[in-house]
């Protein structure tokens, strides 16, 4: 009886191991759209500042298609990462900025003079 019950929990063990391997080893890339941790990193668009709003650290920017946010043109308020990028920017700015998803809100994450 010792000897099946050590069969038993044996097999039991063996079976769980392979079974966690076997999840733990996706092939690389596999899920990597699904994870938002994976996404490519946001590119620059083009934009123009209409209002900045340092009280509540948001800026509203007239910008042209976000490609990394899948996003058309258009004028929006977006909240700021670091309300430092708020005493860089002047309405009639143009400008090149990074905007990336965090949580349910679009944050600015950098804001350079455009070219």
């Amino acid at each position: 009886m010792k000897k099946l019950n050590a069969l038993l929990l044996m097999s039991t063990l063996l079976a769980g191991s392979v079974s966690v391997h076997a999840t733990s080893h996706a092939p690389v890339g596999a899920d990597a759209k699904k994870d938002p941790a994976m996404a490519a990193p946001a590119e620059m668009a083009d934009g123009e500042i209409r209002k900045v709003d340092m009280d509540n650290k948001k800026i509203t920017i007239k910008h042209g298609e976000i490609k990394s946010l899948d996003m058309p043109g258009m004028t929006m308020v977006f909240q700021v990462k670091d309300n430092a990028l708020l005493g860089k920017a002047k309405v009639g700015d143009k400008i090149r900025f990074k905007a990336e998803k965090a949580g349910s809100a679009i944050v600015v994450t950098d804001i350079q003079p455009a070219k």
